[in-house]
């Protein structure tokens, strides 16, 4: 809605993970050289952790923009609760490989002959597993028996893992002791600095096609780093409604108030909750009073009624008697 408006080519605030908006501040720098690294070893895990937005899957996307096709063959894997034998399906299944209906073995036989088909071509094999913090330890060491695969001394299956710090305290339990030996490399993304704030924000706009417009003033870019703590995914979701408070209120400038603004606005809509569903309750609470307090009163009268019923009988026998 707002690009046009901005003279803009697309969103610059996309949630989707885009490799063209990679934004190299301090941290990523780093995690992207650990990667690299990793990529030059040729064997072992790399380990890069981060919090939820940090920017892993996009760096991840970066860096497979940077490998060269016919040197590294290059598949990623979004884990959940996969028992093994799934696990085996979906690295098969993320190599092209056919894995309906296969069993454990024939699947790890037909990984072990396709790294080393890529082994004798020149090619390497990468393997990236993303939400690593959700893989059952079985599993896990599943990732770590594939990476035995060698031929003539060389591995032939690097493994990156990317999660979330959770993963720590996995990596510590019992059992775990011939993985942990086989990390060469870990690291930690944090969120961005505060001096990174506009840097990270200008970075995307400029791809874009943006010329200043909207313009930012140094105080808008406190009050995004006060809201978001530098975590790139709160940040283009606030910077996307933003865009869109600016369109709809024609504003080519953005500072602390404008931002404070439509970070209410976030806030309010994430604490709203309806209060139908919570007055149903007591409203039917409401009802079966008002039931028994109107049985009650039917009691009394009926008490009544029989009582007048009663006393017209007796009259009526005296009546009689005279």
């Amino acid at each position: 809605m707002y690009e046009s408006f901005y003279k803009l080519s697309s969103k610059p605030f996309q949630l989707s993970p885009d490799a063209k908006f990679f934004y190299n501040s301090r941290g990523h720098k780093r995690a992207m050289s650990y990667l690299q690294y990793g990529v030059n070893q040729g064997e072992g895990f790399i380990v890069v952790l981060g919090g939820i937005g940090a920017g892993k899957t996009t760096m991840v996307q970066a860096l497979f923009d940077q490998l060269e096709d016919d040197a590294i063959v290059a598949a990623k894997l979004v884990t959940t609760d996969l028992e093994s034998d799934d696990l085996l399906r979906m690295v098969a299944n993320s190599f092209g490989l056919p894995d309906e209906g296969a069993s454990k073995a024939s699947l790890l036989k037909s990984l072990e002959a396709f790294f080393l088909k890529q082994y004798k071509e020149g090619r390497r094999v990468l393997l990236v597993v993303d939400e690593v913090q959700n893989i059952p330890l079985r599993s896990l060491e599943e990732l770590r028996m594939l990476s035995n695969f060698q031929a003539g001394g060389v591995a032939l299956l690097q493994i990156f893992l990317l999660g979330q710090r959770e993963f720590v305290r996995t990596l510590h339990a019992d059992g775990l002791e011939q993985l942990r030996q086989r990390i060469i490399a870990s690291y930690y993304l944090k969120p961005l600095e505060h001096d990174e704030i506009k840097g990270y924000i200008e970075h995307r706009l400029a791809l874009v096609g943006w010329q200043n417009d909207p313009s930012f003033d140094e105080s808008a870019y406190d009050e995004i780093y006060a809201y978001t703590a530098g975590v790139p995914r709160k940040i283009n979701t606030l910077c996307d409604r933003l865009m869109l408070f600016g369109f709809l209120e024609e504003l080519h400038l953005f500072d602390a108030n404008v931002v404070r603004m439509v970070t209410s606005e976030l806030q309010g809509e994430i604490s709203y909750v309806p209060q139908e569903s919570p007055a149903l309750p007591r409203q039917e609470t409401k009802i079966s009073q008002k039931m028994v307090e109107m049985e009650q009163r039917l009691c009394n009268i009926e008490e009544k009624v029989d009582d007048f019923s009663e006393r017209l009988k007796s009259q009526r026998s005296l009546l009689a008697r005279f």
